[in-house]
């Protein structure tokens, strides 16, 4: 019962901040630099990751700071549930996501992902959306803009795995920049399919970039993969299949 009380205050402050947001920061965004649009549009996903911390009871352990590049790169993640859209975005921005159109025609939250350049697909035409990754994800990364993109290509609950998706490490190796993987446990605490917070510890390990110099796409795959497994096997409170 207290998680169901938990949940509840904080989705009244999560429908609060992004009423707010849509109030006072989207009318400015627009006429800010891109730059100034993530450090504006921010604001919400900064308190986010805080009140959920505060009104869930959750503890956040995040190791592997220090393997942030100076540089653009694809940052490749597990994805549970909501949290990791959020934390990915204040990780180390300017990052540009790799998401599905119909997230834009959210009100307020789309609009404002609208104005952060993202690379929106249209998941019923899987050829079209591929090249599209291809051609505007190696531009984006050569304008500076970092690349976050989920290899799994959807939300995967705990204890379930999918196979990998090397979209993310073909334009890494096509812009020549390194793979920066991330491992999490969020959706045990924020469950991807029900409203009701869990408390615990959330873990979240940044490794060090994995360099895509005179490798191919699949074998950059195959480490990020490699990677992120272990570690989801040494935070996760579920069990991990040995194969997807």
């Amino acid at each position: 019962m207290i998680n169901v009380l938990r949940s509840s205050v904080f989705y009244v402050g999560y429908f609060t901040a992004m009423l707010v947001s849509g109030l006072l920061l989207l009318p400015v965004a627009p006429f800010l630099p891109l730059a100034g649009r993530y450090r504006l549009l921010n604001l919400y996903n900064h308190f986010l990751i805080r009140w959920f911390r505060l009104a869930c009871g959750v503890r956040y352990d995040i190791q592997g700071r220090e393997h942030l590049p100076a540089g653009a790169c694809v940052i490749q993640s597990n994805h549970q549930c909501e949290w990791e859209t959020v934390f990915l975005q204040v990780m180390m921005p300017p990052v540009c996501t790799v998401l599905k159109r119909e997230l834009l025609n959210i009100p307020i939250f789309g609009w404002g992902l609208r104005l952060l350049h993202p690379i929106s697909l249209d998941r019923s035409r899987p050829s079209r959306a591929l090249k599209q990754v291809m051609s505007q994800g190696v531009e984006r990364l050569n304008s500076g803009l970092s690349v976050l993109i989920f290899p799994e290509g959807t939300r995967v609950d705990p204890g379930v795995r999918r196979r990998y998706n090397k979209s993310g490490s073909i334009i890494a190796c096509r812009a020549g920049v390194p793979v920066l993987p991330v491992a999490h446990n969020a959706g045990e605490r924020w469950p991807g399919r029900h409203w009701v917070k869990r408390p615990g510890v959330l873990r979240v390990r940044i490794g060090e970039p994995i360099e895509t110099a005179g490798k191919t796409p699949d074998a950059v795959i195959a480490e990020v993969e490699a990677w992120v497994e272990g570690q989801l096997r040494d935070i996760s409170d579920v069990p991990r299949p040995e194969t997807a």
